[in-house]
């Protein structure tokens, strides 16, 4: 079997995770290389590349990974037999893990047990020290005891990665945890094609009983929201964060008006880092006439948003300056106009010989040939700007020669 059927084999197959890794955490390089030495000191050997002794993980280190293979063992253990495992024996668990890697780092997590929130704060402070296995299995428990608030602090911490989550995805959708879906979208970076799938799926023909988890997510798009008009009215403010704030403002009204609660959920996806051209089109090319028909009708949205407000752009700046986070999650006309192109790349057939689609489409052609024209207006007057400043440069040379 060669190389490639080895990797190919195990990618189609991926076993659970059953024991950690010898190496599950990034060593402290100081104490490892001080202590490397050449294996002959005394060669007159000329090569680049020379074999070096005295390999040896650092103490802590090596505690700290063995404090790591105890917990996931036992964790392990538990986890095979859920109906005995209850909360309260869990987060004893953990906190207990937890501590013991803080005291042999010696850092301080400012809290003490009796504090709300306590192992959120451990896992803030200490969760770099937690190997993806354990993540992943500690994810895993999340799942099973329906521990939301760790899970969010699990994945905003920018703890969770997709080779020890491979279904963290699908188990959120299957427990209609929206909020959740849109925090993995904005916080892991390695989502597969089959997640993005999922997730366009689930947002573009949500069920029933999604939507209460998807007010979150509303309410979330309307805090920024009235956030960034009371930022803009502020009379306190001038200049540059004034106007910021205003642009703020305008994006935020545009990406949240009109717009259902499972389409705001799309905005995330949309925009994420996650979704490149040759991924999106994968995956519409497996939606359904219903999934495309909503996905037309949403893209038709933005289109007409966008047609109707011109000012509103890109404002990346806000998210730092102001703390309107949101701002870096509205997808742009860009992000919009591809995304169409696509839908019509894939589906051209079936749009031209379904009727259900003509309207919608008719809908969407008007406001496209509105921006052209626009498009071309601006890209007339552009190159008319750009002709009157190489003038006037020429015109400026000449002038200092003379």
């Amino acid at each position: 079997m060669s190389l490639l059927e080895v990797i190919t084999k195990a990618s189609a197959n991926p076993s659970p995770i059953t024991s950690l890794s010898n190496y599950p955490i990034i060593f402290n390089p100081d104490p490892i290389l001080l202590n490397l030495k050449p294996q002959n000191e005394g060669s007159n050997d000329t090569s680049l590349v020379k074999r070096v002794d005295g390999w040896q993980i650092w103490g802590t280190d090596s505690e700290i990974i063995e404090l790591g293979q105890k917990f996931f063992k036992k964790l392990n253990r538990k986890l095979k037999n859920p109906n005995k495992f209850d909360k309260d024996e869990f987060f004893g668990m953990l906190n207990s893990y937890l501590e013991q890697n803080r005291s042999k780092v010696g850092i301080s997590a400012g809290v003490i047990p009796s504090d709300k929130g306590y192992t959120h704060k451990l896992i803030e402070k200490l969760g770099f020290l937690m190997g993806q296995e354990v993540v992943g299995l500690v994810l895993e428990a999340s799942i099973v005891l329906e521990l939301w608030e760790l899970l969010e602090t699990l994945i905003a911490n920018g703890l969770v990665e997709h080779s020890c989550s491979s279904n963290l995805v699908y188990n959120l959708i299957e427990k209609r945890r929206s909020d959740l879906v849109c925090l993995c979208l904005k916080h892991v970076s390695d989502l597969q094609t089959s997640d993005i799938l999922c997730i366009l799926k689930y947002f573009l023909s949500p069920p029933k009983d999604a939507y209460s988890s998807m007010a979150i997510v509303r309410k979330e798009w309307e805090s920024q929201a009235l956030c960034a008009i009371e930022t803009a009215t502020d009379m306190g403010l001038s200049g540059k964060i004034l106007s910021l704030a205003k642009e703020a403002s305008v994006l935020l009204m545009v990406a949240h008006d009109e717009f259902s609660v499972s389409e705001l959920c799309l905005h995330y996806l949309l925009a994420s880092s996650n979704l490149d051209e040759v991924t999106l089109s994968s995956c519409i090319s497996k939606l359904n006439g219903l999934e495309m028909k909503s996905l037309i009708r949403y893209l038709g949205k933005w289109l007409k948003k966008y047609e109707r407000f011109p000012q509103a752009g890109p404002c990346p700046k806000a998210s730092s300056t102001l703390s309107l986070k949101a701002c870096v999650w509205v997808p742009t006309l860009v992000d919009i106009v591809k995304c169409l192109g696509l839908v019509l790349d894939e589906h051209f057939s079936s749009l031209v010989l379904h009727p259900e689609f003509h309207e919608e489409l008719r809908s969407v052609v008007g406001v496209v040939n509105s921006l052209a024209l626009e498009a071309r207006i601006s890209c007339s007057i552009a190159n008319v700007i750009e002709n009157l400043r190489t003038e006037v440069k020429g015109n400026y040379i000449a002038v200092v020669r003379c």
